[in-house]
């Protein structure tokens, strides 16, 4: 039984897992949106929604983590995914990735799907007032007015 195993394995050794991981998030950050199979997408979301939750502090301290689990080459995305994180993510709580599906793979017909980030600057949004409920004091106005206005008729 699986129960609580979280994950998917791949078909590739823990250190493959991660380098792929690292090199699909590095690839997700140049150019905003990749095409891989779905359970790739899938375990590419939580990878890459924790490395913009870090990013989004925007110091030292962040940036060094971000090297850590991106690999100390990968210079160039740190500082990318750091002003994307801190201009277009700053307000929103989480939820910087979408997935959609794409399809399937001509050869294996293994589920492709896309994962990109959010594209547009969210803010909370301001609830849209009700309109109140009317009190039993106005309800019983409007009923004498209404009775008035049916005598005078």
């Amino acid at each position: 039984m699986r129960h609580r195993v979280r994950g998917r394995k791949l078909n590739r050794t823990s250190s493959h897992r991660l380098a792929l991981l690292r090199n699909m998030a590095v690839s997700l950050i140049q150019h905003k949106q990749i095409q891989s199979t779905l359970p790739k997408c899938k375990e590419l979301r939580p990878f890459v929604e924790k490395l913009v939750t870090i990013a989004r502090k925007n110091d030292l301290h962040a940036r060094r983590l971000l090297l850590s689990k991106l690999g100390p080459n990968k210079l160039e995305a740190v500082n990318e995914l750091m002003v994307l994180a801190t201009d277009r993510y700053q307000g929103r709580p989480g939820g910087f990735t979408r997935i959609l599906k794409n399809g399937y793979r001509y050869g294996d017909n293994a589920p492709k799907g896309v994962i990109m980030f959010v594209e547009e600057d969210t803010k909370p949004k301001a609830k849209k007032d009700k309109p109140a409920k009317p009190s039993k004091e106005t309800a019983e106005k409007k009923e004498e007015a209404e009775s008035k206005d049916q005598s005078a008729a």
